[in-house]
């Protein structure tokens, strides 16, 4: 219900008018004569409002509970300052005429609250300012300064936290946005209290001032201009001048107290009663001991006696009534435990809700890993995960699943484990408190350290201390920390078991997508062209030969032109490599005119030819002997491109590209096999090797 009212309130004119009524009406009171009834309302106005203020701040639960605090704090400094002048106004007018010139709030305040002596006044006035000024604004603007400071130092790593939990599963894309927006919030609150407490500072420093200049200018008035003697206009103005300063530094003192309760605040959800009784005066040995020691200062002889031994004996019995409390209160716990039945376990009928699913992409780690997972303690590894799923998202062409990350006390301490759809696809042992010198083929000495092979590409390495970092790198190796390490490996076995993570809901996102830019295309693509099992299946056979699927447009447009000839997925692959023949030879070979290819003998390639009898994914039947010199003909070749620093490219037929890559793929690692159907007519092939011979 009041939510509904405060939209209602939100949703009014009301606010649209407020801020130019305000501003006239501060204008107003700086600029026109205001009459003494008017003025008696708004001094009393101000006074409820610095108490309306004082009650808000102690009652909210957190500080961002009362955010617009800040601005409140400002306007009603600003209202108090043009009430300051108008009362000036009157008080230099109308002053020669009595106590009782600016109003009854005033005369008041500067007869009743000082006894009509405004040399009590001058006094009681100065204790004020200094409370305000020296203690309560001081304090509460260094605390406002040192808040705001930690809070956007700590911004960072909030932000980061919130990230790791959203990438672990533990929070919702809505529950991250609420909590990023809270730690927004949070640092704006701080920042604009710090600039709020100037304002407090200021308008306490303005109150002194203004008391010294009606004085003087008061008396000044009085004698020159209305012929009155020093004594009596220094007492009419000096009554007056004190009472306007009272009003108005009495609820700048309770706005300033309200400032300072605000930064002193834990943004924990208790009020301010709550966390006073709980945590001062809840443990009765506490008022026994304040007790005691009263007590014997009011036994002392010469102290009053009276007042020391009434606090005593509160005290104690204070104390005696909170322990007799607690003692009931676990009485009744433990009389409540007991009388509780004590059941049987109930075997609960097994539901679909007892099978986990099988996170696609899991990351398990040892115990000693844990720190790197942990923003908590600086772990950098959460923020590197993210920076991989992105990264492999865009050269795949579809979102990467989240990476679940857990702890697992049956690894070693220093070993982790990656795993997609709850098959272990790789682990190694990393040593957080090192750095991995990976050797990249070429380097100009050895090093000291536990030797190791790179997680990802298995390349010779040492685990160096950090202190060896500048040495290595001068030596030709390549360094990287402990987080870079995983986070290499994960990204080399998402690239590699892409079509794992691959399945239906990925088509349709990518559909979704296509839809917003080619909108008729994705209409007859699914069902009228392919079936949305054969469009995944065809983007899986993509995958799995490493071709990104980005671009959906091509393959999309492939798939209605060649669908009425065949619904056969390694038909239609084999369509769709040839219209991306550009981005395959340019992930291959980059921008390079001029292809460096191995061929097969006519006579081989006959006799492979003659051994694909059915469709385009068949398996080629070669003799286990001839497989093996092929194999390590072809092998030999890709040693040798790779140390020419070139691409190692098979060229064979159409018909024998599928099996052949095939039989590359699991047993030939660096080898891509193309077929003369997938060289763009704008590359030239050079010929470097011929297998068969």
């Amino acid at each position: 219900m009041a939510e509904n009212i405060a939209q209602k309130l939100s949703s009014s004119r009301i606010p649209a008018l407020g801020t130019p009524i305000l501003l006239l009406s501060l204008l107003a009171m700086m600029t026109l004569p205001i009459p003494t009834f008017l003025l008696d309302m708004l001094f009393t106005f101000n006074i409820s409002l610095a108490l309306i203020v004082v009650l808000a701040t102690v009652y909210s639960q957190r500080p961002l509970d009362f955010a617009v605090f800040p601005t409140i704090l400002l306007v009603a400094t600003l209202m108090r300052l043009a009430m300051n002048v108008a009362s000036t106004r009157v008080v230099l007018i109308n002053g020669h005429t009595g106590p009782g010139a600016a109003g009854d709030v005033i005369e008041s305040f500067g007869s009743v609250v000082i006894g009509g002596n405004y040399a009590v006044g001058l006094v009681v006035f100065a204790i004020l300012v200094i409370i305000n000024f020296v203690v309560v604004t001081k304090g509460a603007g260094r605390i406002s300064e040192v808040s705001a400071r930690f809070t956007l130092d700590a911004m960072p790593g909030k932000q980061m936290a919130i990230d790791a939990d959203l990438n672990a599963g533990l929070l919702t894309q809505e529950e991250a946005r609420e909590r990023r927006k809270e730690v927004g919030d949070e640092a704006d609150f701080y920042g604009s209290m710090d600039g709020a407490s100037k304002f407090v500072r200021g308008d306490a420093v303005a109150g002194l001032l203004i008391l010294f200049i009606n004085m003087i200018g008061g008396v000044s008035v009085g004698m020159a201009q209305h012929g009155l003697d020093f004594s009596t206009a220094m007492q009419y103005y000096a009554l007056l001048t004190i009472g306007d300063g009272l009003v108005a530094q009495v609820p700048a003192l309770l706005l300033s107290t309200s400032a300072a309760i605000m930064v002193t605040r834990q943004n924990s959800a208790h009020n301010m009663g709550e966390m006073l009784v709980t945590q001062l005066v809840m443990n009765p040995l506490v008022l026994y001991v304040t007790g005691g020691v009263l007590f014997v200062m009011g036994i002392i002889p010469g102290m009053p006696h009276i007042p020391f031994l009434i606090l005593s004996s509160m005290c104690i019995g204070g104390g005696y009534l909170v322990k007799q409390k607690n003692e009931n209160t676990q009485v009744e716990i433990a009389e409540a435990a007991n009388q509780q039945p004590v059941q049987e376990p109930v075997v609960k009928e097994l539901s679909w809700d007892d099978v986990p699913p099988v996170d696609q992409v899991g990351l398990e780690v040892g115990y000693r890993l844990i720190p790197m997972v942990d923003p908590a303690q600086d772990g950098k590894l959460m923020g590197r995960i993210k920076g991989v799923r992105k990264k492999v998202s865009q050269e795949l062409g579809f979102l990467v699943s989240s990476v679940h990350i857990r702890d697992n006390l049956d690894l070693s301490p220093n070993t982790y484990r990656i795993a997609i759809q709850g098959a272990t696809v790789g682990d190694a042992e990393v040593y957080p408190d090192k750095e991995l010198a990976i050797n990249p083929g070429q380097v100009f000495g050895k090093l000291e350290g536990i030797e190791a092979k790179d997680p990802a590409f298995g390349l010779e390495a040492v685990w160096i201390d950090g202190t060896q970092r500048d040495n290595a790198q001068a030596l030709g190796y390549t360094v990287v920390d402990a987080s870079t390490v995983i986070a290499t490996h994960l990204s080399h076995l998402l690239q590699s078991h892409a079509a794992d993570l691959f399945g239906h809901e990925e088509a349709e996102q990518m559909l979704k997508a296509l839809a917003k830019t080619a909108p008729k295309l994705a209409e007859t693509l699914i069902p009228d062209v392919v079936s949305l099992g054969t469009l995944v299946k065809v983007l899986q056979n993509l995958l799995i030969e490493q071709v990104p699927v980005r671009d959906l447009r091509t393959i999309a447009e492939t798939l209605a032109e060649y669908s009425s000839r065949s619904q056969d997925p390694a038909i239609l692959t084999a369509a769709v490599r040839v219209s991306l023949s550009r981005l395959i030879i340019q992930n291959i070979n980059g921008l390079q005119d001029e292809i460096p290819v191995v061929t097969l003998a006519p006579e081989l390639e006959q006799i492979l030819q003659q051994s694909v009898t059915g469709s385009a994914d068949d398996v080629v039947g070669i003799e286990p002997g001839l497989a093996e010199r092929i194999q390590m003909s072809l092998k030999q070749l890709v040693s040798q491109q790779e140390a020419a620093g070139q691409a190692a490219i098979l060229l064979v037929a159409p018909a024998l590209r599928p099996s052949l890559a095939k039989f590359a793929r699991f047993g030939i690692k660096g080898l891509h096999v193309l077929s003369y159907q997938e060289i763009p007519d704008n590359k030239q092939i050079k010929v470097i090797a011929n297998v068969g011979n």
